[in-house]
């Protein structure tokens, strides 16, 4: 991700969260003085990776360019239960109003941080990395990705405009794997990864054949894996997909496959309990 693409996600989607929650004004925030100034302390209720910080900090400054935060644990690292994670002083009003957006961006995005964190930790000492896919919340595709990041995993493809993953409905309406790899191959731009999903054996053979470099291997079990692997012998780079989990994770890139996406990372995000506290 570049950086003008990093910042304008982060304008867009902080300034689409306020905007959700603010409406016209926080009319609970009006009842409080307009000049007070207060300090907030952020404090972690679980164990988990932290992951956020810029669009949580975004979140505060936006309404008030003159508050200060300090943060006590760096993006991406571990922190335990009750830590205290950072202070926030500046303008009352500002700091309650910005509270939930800031920490719903920070509970999201430690999730998939800390989800991809453990799934990396299970194949450490393999060949195989973790990677993402497109099944993101709607919105918030750059933040999560950003998070997969964070956790030691890679991307893949941004969205539809910067790689090809041809899958079977495109095969079947192309006619053939042969006939969507040729079509693939003429019509997309040099340096644009050409990727194509198989389901057997037999048409991980027609791909190979027909020249793919890059083949996603769907629900393969682990002796399909195997054979894929034995099959390719380094003819193209294999990608696992499809019923990943923690538990079987570690023997998928045994198996010897150079990659594993898991949807999972970003579409099911279980939220990080977060707690903002402004002391009597």
């Amino acid at each position: 991700m570049q950086n003008d693409e990093f910042s304008l996600a982060i304008r867009t989607n902080v300034g689409t969260a306020l905007t959700e929650d603010l409406g016209n004004g926080d009319l609970t925030a009006q009842l409080i003085p307009a000049d007070r100034i207060t300090r907030a302390t952020l404090i972690a209720r679980e164990t988990a990776i932290l992951c956020g910080r810029p669009w949580f900090d975004a979140c505060f400054t936006t309404l008030d360019s003159s508050i200060q935060i300090t943060w006590h644990v760096e993006e991406g690292a571990s922190f335990q239960a009750d830590t205290t994670l950072c202070e926030i002083t500046g303008n009352a009003r500002a700091i309650l109003s910005a509270e939930r957006p800031a920490l719903n961006f920070l509970q999201t995005l430690s999730a998939t941080a800390s989800i991809t964190r453990r799934y990396v930790q299970e194949i450490v000492g393999t060949d195989a990395v973790i990677m993402d896919t497109r099944k993101t919340i709607p919105g918030l595709r750059l933040a999560q990705k950003y998070a997969v990041k964070i956790g030691g995993g890679e991307n893949q493809r941004i969205g539809l405009f910067d790689g090809v993953l041809i899958k079977e409905n495109h095969i079947a309406a192309a006619g053939s794997i042969a006939a969507a790899l040729n079509a693939a191959k003429a019509q997309t731009p040099t340096g644009i990864s050409i990727q194509i999903e198989v389901e057997t054996l037999e048409e991980l053979e027609q791909a190979l054949n027909a020249g793919a470099q890059l083949i996603l291997l769907d629900n393969f079990d682990l002796a399909l894996l195997r054979t894929a692997v034995k099959l390719t012998n380094k003819r193209a780079i294999l990608e696992a997909s499809g019923g990943i989990t923690l538990d079987n994770v570690r023997a998928i890139a045994q198996s010897g496959v150079d990659r594993i996406s898991i949807g999972g990372l970003t579409k099911h995000v279980q939220a990080v309990d977060f707690s903002l506290r402004i002391p009597l």
